[in-house]
């Protein structure tokens, strides 16, 4: 599925593979297991984020997907820091940023159970860690893509500065009708005397 197109130039690979350049051997999957499992957790945590604020945004705390979202975006970010580096990266500052947001919204929501204007955190903090979670996507997305790559290989072209502000624009949007969705539950004032 994943074979090394023939080079003749090199050998093809087998059991002497340490010996080699690592250049010059053929890979054999395009990510390691570490990668796929940061990927794989990234896309949980968008798809299950975007179910979460969707449900905020028409009035529901919709539990277990706002649980998987937190949980897989958390594990996204510190996986995030298993891959080797040698400096500090945009990329490092963003999972930062990320864990510090994810960190107002579990403790909004389930220290302080949305009371008050927790509820407003816990909605801009969460709409906030799925904007990071899409940012990184579509930095990843122009870095890997070869169509994406092409149009903006440094990622200060127009085309991928269009893809950040789309998504910002987006983002706000989303933040603000989860905001005015997920309001606090109005309690009967008749039904509140007699408790």
């Amino acid at each position: 599925m994943f074979a090394a197109v023939a080079n003749p130039s090199v050998p093809a690979a087998g059991f002497n593979d340490r010996n080699r350049d690592p250049a010059q051997v053929p890979r054999r999957f395009p990510m390691t297991p570490l990668t796929y499992f940061h990927v794989l957790l990234s896309l949980v945590g968008i798809a299950s984020g975007f179910v979460a604020v969707f449900g905020m945004v028409s009035g529901r705390q919709l539990g277990s997907w706002t649980a998987v979202f937190l949980a897989s975006t958390a594990a996204t970010s510190v996986t995030g820091f298993l891959f080797p580096f040698h400096e500090f990266l945009p990329s490092h500052g963003v999972g930062i940023a990320s864990l510090i947001v994810l960190a107002f919204a579990a403790y909004a929501l389930y220290a302080a159970r949305l009371a008050g204007t927790w509820r407003r955190t816990f909605v801009v903090t969460a709409v906030a860690a799925l904007y990071l979670n899409m940012f990184v996507f579509i930095v990843q997305a122009f870095q890997k893509v070869p169509a994406l790559k092409a149009v903006a290989p440094k990622q200060s072209e127009p085309p991928f500065l269009f893809a950040q502000v789309v998504i910002l624009v987006l983002f706000v949007g989303f933040g603000v009708a989860a905001s005015h969705g997920f309001k606090a539950p109005v309690r009967d004032s008749r039904a509140a005397r007699k408790g």
